[in-house]
């Protein structure tokens, strides 16, 4: 099995056999403070992201991360430059793209199948959709013996797959995941890595992800983006070359190593320039 090699490519070109899903082209993002001043928080930022593929971004502290998926989801439009999905400029949260983010954003009022079912009904979904949609979410996420639960009585694992399932239901071609294990332990990090790698290859979604988890983004993804401190900009792009039927199990690859280990070398540095620290 193969791994990031020394040749990584820049990420900015698309090989001839891929299309582009969504892109950023010279995206920045500057934040008004009450100062009158603005606070540069991304960019300039060019990414394609394929049909089809798992792109991760790691960055320290700051560097703009979950600004970038904003922008991608239509929740934060760019101070420049131009984002699109599927050839269309993004104006607010474009059809076909779903989102989880690191908060619980379950009902606790509402059962499992409930919160599951809360975004179809919202949209008017005829119930008899919105019952079959739910049925395969619920079983897809291991979720069939919690369905009349709430969420008070599931762990935060469980509590996760609740929110991962109430976006599948929606049938997302992009998804964008906002640290959706970061408060995790180790073990069930892995193992919902697992569930999302199954998801990710049963839908044929695109998947970004944001994590601080190097070994979390080396697992997961076919490239990984390492992004600058404040304001973020991609200073690398790891291919993983890791096969599409991977799953945790890839953590004892030899190369596996020297995925996470190229991605240290660069965040290393940008995460000392943070602390005022000479590399």
């Amino acid at each position: 099995m193969t791994a990031a090699s020394d040749g990584v490519a820049s990420g900015m070109e698309m090989p001839a056999s891929r299309a582009i899903h969504a892109q950023l082209r010279g995206v920045t993002r500057v934040f008004p403070l009450a100062s009158g001043a603005g606070l540069h928080a991304l960019g300039p930022i060019d990414l394609d992201l394929y049909h089809g593929e798992f792109f991760a971004v790691v960055g320290p502290s700051g560097c703009g991360k979950s600004t970038l998926l904003d922008v991608l989801a239509g929740l934060s439009p760019p101070s420049e430059g131009t984002a699109t999905f599927e050839g269309k400029a993004i104006d607010g949260v474009p059809d076909g793209v779903g989102v989880v983010f690191q908060e619980d954003a379950s009902f606790p009022w509402l059962t499992v199948r409930d919160n599951v079912a809360f975004g179809l009904r919202r949209a008017g979904v005829d119930e008899a959709e919105i019952r079959k949609r739910v049925d395969y979410a619920i079983g897809f996420m291991g979720l069939r013996d919690f369905e009349r639960a709430y969420p008070a009585q599931l762990s935060g694992g469980m509590r996760q797959r609740v929110c991962i399932a109430r976006t599948l239901v929606l049938q997302p071609r992009l998804i964008l995941l906002d640290e959706p294990f970061g408060a995790l332990d180790q073990q069930t990090r892995l193992l919902m890595g697992d569930e999302l790698l199954r998801l990710w290859r049963e839908t044929g979604a695109t998947v970004l992800l944001i994590t601080h988890a190097l070994d979390e983004a080396a697992m997961l993804s076919d490239r990984v983006g390492v992004m600058s401190a404040r304001p973020g900009r991609f200073i690398d792009i790891v291919e993983t070359h890791w096969p599409r039927d991977r799953d945790s199990r890839i953590v004892s690859d030899p190369g596996f190593g020297a995925v996470t280990a190229r991605l240290w070398d660069k965040l290393r540095v940008e995460s000392l320039k943070l602390m005022g620290t000479r590399p």
